[in-house]
């Protein structure tokens, strides 16, 4: 089966190009750059490689149409973020591959009603990644419902792996805070520390997305969650991340409004 994986040489594509190599595919990655994966393996030397700048090719009304060119059976991508860009690749690849996958995200949902959040549950996004990826999932799943478009969307959570910095327990990407505690000093924690977090190793994204294209007709026209089995508070991932320093956490919790004005604006955001 020939597979072409869009945005292979990142942290999901790192793990999933050398499983589908090691299941027999032959596997096309196409990437903006000539970055290496983030983890060597022997695989990828069996893998073609074609250099592709997407945005520069869908302004120039290009990029399905190249995509298309390269004969996939099936089409993995890794880095569709808008509604637009969706839809010319399937127009283009319609009625010509078995399945397309889509990474889609679990901010497709917005705020949590309930915990844990099932596949099922309505979507109320915030912010233009949600906002966006809550319509390529809405247009995916109605053209498979709707006219047989083989589609799957899975969700990963806050996806973690080597070469990638992980959300902190203060929900963004300040290192400073793991270095905090490991030196068992203070930090802040907006509100009561009681917000989620719920992380996911690249490679277990890379599984769900092999087990989706093992189970084809179970997959098809649906959408996964891709996550670890239960959700963090900043509390508890603090507590935690503190005890594997050999330090106990030393958390000061605070009013959002105050909290914000600890961080800079973009961790605040």
């Amino acid at each position: 089966m020939r597979t072409v994986v869009i945005g292979g040489t990142g942290h999901i594509g790192t793990y999933l190009v050398p499983r589908l190599v090691a299941l027999g595919h032959e596997v096309v990655s196409v990437s903006r750059g000539n970055r290496q994966p983030y983890q060597f393996h022997r695989s990828w030397e069996k893998v073609q490689k074609v250099v592709m700048d997407r945005m520069a090719e869908e302004q120039a009304g290009s990029f399905a149409q190249k995509i298309r060119d390269l004969r996939p059976d099936v089409v993995i991508d890794l880095i569709c973020f808008t509604h637009e860009s969706a839809r010319h690749l399937v127009e283009a690849l319609d009625g010509r591959v078995q399945q397309f996958l889509h990474c889609g995200t679990i901010w497709v949902h917005g705020p949590s009603a309930v915990v844990p959040t099932t596949e099922d549950w309505p979507r109320r996004p915030f912010g233009d990644y949600g906002i966006r990826k809550a319509q390529i999932e809405a247009y995916l799943l109605d053209r498979a419902r709707r006219r047989s478009f083989p589609a799957t969307v899975l969700h990963p959570g806050h996806i973690v792996g080597p070469g990638w910095v992980p959300i902190n327990p203060a929900g963004n990407l300040d290192v400073e805070v793991f270095a905090s505690l490991a030196r068992g000093e203070e930090i802040a924690l907006p509100n009561l520390g009681l917000e989620t977090l719920h992380h996911v190793h690249a490679v277990d994204v890379a599984q769900a997305f092999v087990n989706a294209m093992t189970h084809w007709s179970s997959a098809v026209g649906e959408s996964f969650h891709v996550v670890s089995p239960a959700a963090l508070t900043l509390r508890g991932y603090a507590e935690a991340a503190a005890d594997w320093f050999g330090k106990s956490a030393r958390l000061k919790l605070l009013a959002w409004n105050e909290w914000r004005e600890t961080v800079n604006p973009q961790d605040a955001a």
